[in-house]
């Protein structure tokens, strides 16, 4: 469970970087567990649902259904009870003593309800009820905020883990709300018949599994270790810096990867179409992020301290090389689709455990060379290393390569990255400035007419209509 820029904003107001980075070490620590516990069933549940689906047969869909929900059960409540056995160890290794234990405990609420919202959220998301699933995960974002700032209001520090339970709390809620409005048709399933039914999905979700460990566990050592050698602030801001560059563009991929997984596996022995729908969510993924890229470069001192405070603006360097790293991360995202598409799970694995060894390697050799700076500069190596590696591995594996169209689209927008990065490094904070936002008024444009053309909409009439504005003069 990631914190949302709205709701660092209401640490770093209420309580500072240190309340800041006390949350994301809670959240790192009984994270780990929980993608043990998760079993992948977040990404693998999302496969089996959308492979049932595109049998159109109702029994199916029906037994993968009830399946996916015993599971997700007993995922949450494994998670739960591994947290309460673990809750002394987790808070010796990762606060250096026992005082967190009673906090990290408690915590173990947010994995069963994690686990048992991620079978919802991949029930919707497999059978393609994107609306549902959108209105789900945004009513739950705000009814859990409300509730959560009360909490840290009225608590201080001692509410911080009450507040991460109550987000987890109403995003349970709210995804059973629109879950249970899924009608299937009424059958029995033995539990032997679950066991056998969830060979598929524990098969790919094991891979998932492994995949998102070596995420977490990169998470978790690079909060530690700048813990160790900066203090508590400089985890604050490290989780301000993460939250917020990775939020706008993570937002973005959600909500494109909701009905792209399903379309990607219903396709996935046809390399052709595979190979297409990859390179128009390349392009789409460029367009959509491009100006918020730019826009968070240029801005990165005065973001920080617009959605954060003051104290936190010294991350403005460490927000402008995740960013970069995070672009790629765009560019790199709809390859790795094609794996899980294909349930090609030791490959996937495989590729993961790479990229693990490379983050972890690029966070302690960039940290020591350039401290907190040293961490966003590792996560782009990383995610360099990551699209090459990808890159070469789809071509391999389907004949991958990118479209034209996605060629005319990459290399001018590296080049805008590289001149406006280039010019918060080299140029006074004013040219640099001018610079910056001449860049991304121009590539905002340019990248919003390049989005008419390839979806072959009008994207300005379709806003003035929804907000009823016709351009007649009524007068």
């Amino acid at each position: 469970m990631a914190i949302s820029v709205g709701r660092t904003k209401v640490l770093a107001l209420l309580l500072g970087p240190a309340g800041m980075g006390l949350a994301g070490l809670y959240l790192t620590a009984t994270g780990l567990i929980g993608i043990i516990a998760g079993l992948g069933l977040n990404r693998s549940g999302v496969r089996q649902i959308a492979e049932a689906a595109g049998t159109n047969d109702e029994n199916r869909i029906a037994r993968t259904i009830v399946s996916l929900r015993r599971i997700s059960l007993i995922s949450g409540v494994l998670g739960m009870l591994l947290v309460l056995a673990l809750a002394p160890l987790l808070s010796r290794t990762t606060f250096g003593d026992d005082k967190h234990v009673f906090g990290v405990a408690l915590m173990s609420l947010t994995l069963l309800f994690s686990g048992i919202s991620s079978g919802q959220a991949a029930l919707l998301q497999g059978l393609r009820r994107l609306r549902e699933l959108v209105k789900s995960q945004i009513l739950g974002a705000i009814f859990g905020a409300v509730v959560s700032v009360l909490f840290v209001w009225w608590l201080r520090e001692q509410g911080i883990v009450p507040y991460l339970v109550a987000i987890s709390a109403f995003g349970i809620l709210l995804s059973w709300w629109y879950a249970r409005k899924v009608r299937v048709v009424a059958t029995v399933v033995t539990w032997r018949e679950t066991l056998a039914e969830s060979r598929g999905l524990l098969a790919m979700g094991l891979a998932f599994t492994t995949a998102t460990l070596i995420d977490g566990c990169t998470a978790y050592f690079t909060r530690v270790l700048v813990e160790r050698q900066l203090g508590m602030e400089a985890v604050g801001i490290y989780t301000a810096t993460w939250t917020l560059s990775t939020y706008y563009v993570g937002f973005v991929l959600a909500a494109m990867g909701t009905d792209f997984m399903p379309r990607l596996t219903s396709a996935a022995h046809d390399h052709t179409t595979v190979n297409r729908l990859v390179n128009e969510q390349t392009e789409m993924g460029m367009l959509i992020a491009v100006p918020g890229v730019l826009a968070t470069l240029t801005l990165a001192p005065w973001v920080m301290h617009v959605f954060y405070s003051s104290a936190f603006v010294q991350g403005a360097e460490v927000v402008r090389w995740q960013i970069l790293g995070v672009f790629l991360r765009v560019v790199s995202w709809p390859l790795g689709y094609v794996l899980v598409a294909k349930g090609k799970s030791v490959l996937f694995a495989v590729i993961e455990l790479v990229f693990g060894l490379v983050s972890i390697g690029s966070i302690l050799a960039c940290m020591k060379l350039w401290h907190l700076n040293g961490v966003g500069i590792a996560f782009a190596i990383s995610y360099l290393v990551y699209t090459l590696m990808m890159v070469i591995v789809l071509w391999r594996l389907t004949g991958f390569i990118w479209s034209a169209m996605a060629l005319k689209i990459l290399a001018p927008v590296f080049l805008v990255l590289a001149v406006t990065f280039a010019g918060t490094q080299f140029l006074p904070e004013f040219w640099s400035l001018c610079l910056g936002l001449t860049l991304t008024v121009t590539a905002g444009v340019a990248a919003l007419l390049a989005l008419q053309k390839l979806l072959n909409v009008n994207l300005l009439e379709r806003l003035r209509a929804k907000f009823g504005f016709t351009g007649k003069n009524h007068g």
